[in-house]
């Protein structure tokens, strides 16, 4: 009798065991499928015509086929599973907030993509109008504050959005013109920056300090272009929800293509990326397999792509730096496209190539 007391005594605990047990399990697939981790992923995105993105006043694109901006997908932040499930993916990079975002929150990040899509913006019609030969104005308001790092200086006195607008009391028409003045000076050395902060004037001073991983002095700050540009035709871009920098040279095409009335494309559906200054030169750019992979998806005959060798400078700096055509180019190979890949340097060289295209096409 004793026995079978003890027997009926165990069997309520061992069910409570297993309860507790498939609890714990359930609890730890959820975290494995669900639990966000500090990680994120960067894809293959999409490829967007530019036509609904550019209007120059008094035209339209009604042309056959398209110029088409590239992006990078952003998925996150990615739970355990989803982190390995992108080991088996190609073209999928798994990158840490601190990586994508610096120490920026997520909304902080979204607004500086739109500072930096507003520059881009800037120097493309600025970019189009000199290679059309045609007049345009740059006014020259200061320079933004993109990001400031936790070492610099300034760090609690500007604010991501500010406008600098002087350095020691005088103003420089570029952010390069403004770096030059600053290594110029010795680590330790007072600055004043003025600065435009919600709408307010406001002035703050501090000492500079030896940029990590070099031996120049600097400020800690993260500085992009604020323009404004008037042209005639007036050209508005408005890309939506689409940041970054990197459509510069694409959107500078499309203009160009429109104030000039030519039809390059012959209607094909063209596609690229690269950063673009004021004076149409290309820059290198971020993720540009993924934006090969995307171009190709959407059928497109022809990818520009930044052509930036490596130089000893640059692999000083950047010990890991990739030439965008090069890894263009063997993307292209991986994922076996017909797409042409066509290395520029400048917005005239994407400009020659097309006119030849057209030509050949005739």
């Amino acid at each position: 009798m004793s026995l079978i007391k003890q027997s009926n005594h165990l069997k309520p605990k061992k069910r409570w065991r297993w309860l507790v047990g498939a609890i714990i399990a359930i609890i730890l697939i959820a975290a494995f499928l669900f639990f966000p981790t500090n990680y994120y992923l960067e894809v293959p995105g999409s490829a967007e015509s530019l036509k609904p993105f550019v209007k120059v006043a008094g035209t339209k694109d009604k042309a056959k086929g398209s110029y088409m901006l590239t992006t990078v997908g952003v998925v996150g932040p990615a739970s355990p599973a989803l982190l390995l499930f992108s080991k088996t993916q190609a073209h999928t990079e798994i990158v840490s907030k601190q990586d994508l975002m610096g120490s920026d929150s997520s909304a902080e990040y979204d607004q500086l993509q739109t500072y930096y899509m507003k520059s881009a913006a800037n120097n493309a019609v600025a970019a189009a109008f000199k290679a059309a030969k045609q007049p345009v104005k740059t006014e020259h308001r200061g320079i933004y504050v993109m990001s400031v790092l936790p070492q610099s200086p300034f760090k609690g006195k500007l604010a991501l959005g500010d406008t600098i607008t002087k350095l020691n009391g005088k103003s420089y028409q570029t952010a390069d013109a403004y770096v030059k003045a600053i290594k110029s000076k010795k680590v330790g050395t007072n600055i004043t920056l003025t600065y435009q902060h919600k709408g307010q004037t406001k002035q703050a001073t501090a000492k500079l300090i030896r940029l990590p991983q070099t031996k120049r002095a600097g400020i800690g700050i993260t500085l992009t272009e604020n323009t404004a540009v008037t042209s005639d035709p007036k050209v508005t871009i408005d890309a939506g929800n689409i940041g970054g920098p990197s459509a510069g040279t694409m959107f500078a095409l499309q203009i160009y293509t429109q104030i000039t009335h030519q039809d390059l494309r012959r209607g094909r559906i063209i596609a690229g990326t690269g950063t673009i200054d004021p004076d149409g030169h290309v820059g290198q750019i971020g993720g540009i397999d993924k934006k090969v992979v995307a171009a190709d998806a959407k059928g497109a005959k022809i990818f520009f792509a930044p052509n930036q060798p490596a130089t000893k400078k640059l692999k000083h700096y950047d010990p890991n730096y990739v030439n965008n055509y090069a890894e263009a180019v063997q993307t292209a190979k991986q994922i076996k496209t017909k797409m042409k890949i066509v290395p520029v340097k400048t917005l005239g060289d994407v400009i020659r190539y097309m006119k030849a295209y057209a030509k050949a096409d005739q």
